[in-house]
């Protein structure tokens, strides 16, 4: 089932980007300016095409109850889409998250 499967995923992974497409290839602006930021805070994470298994695409949505797609999860908790990691990012407040959990590289 889509939902045990997300929660495995987001259970197994300190970061993890829902995403249209791959971190080399983003599929939508969206994903691609998720990617940037993560790329840029220097963390490593996990990153789900979407685009790849419809199950995985219309689960998460639910998963999460947020309607849209990138979504992303730190150390299990559901952080945001695009928006709300750009915002983040600018306060700085992503990279502080990211540190508090201990995520490598976090900057």
């Amino acid at each position: 089932m889509a939902q045990d499967r997300i929660s495995q995923i987001v259970g197994d992974n300190d970061v993890v980007l829902f995403m249209k497409g791959t971190p080399l290839f983003p599929q939508c602006g969206f994903s691609s300016r998720a990617v940037a930021i993560l790329d840029h805070l220097g963390v490593e994470y996990a990153s789900v095409d979407v685009l790849q298994d419809q199950e995985i695409r219309q689960g998460i949505k639910a998963f999460s109850d947020w309607p849209t797609i990138p979504q992303l999860y730190v150390k299990g908790e559901f952080i945001g889409g695009s928006d709300i990691m750009m915002e983040m990012y600018e306060a700085g407040e992503l990279g502080q998250l990211m540190q508090q959990h201990g995520i490598k590289g976090a900057a």
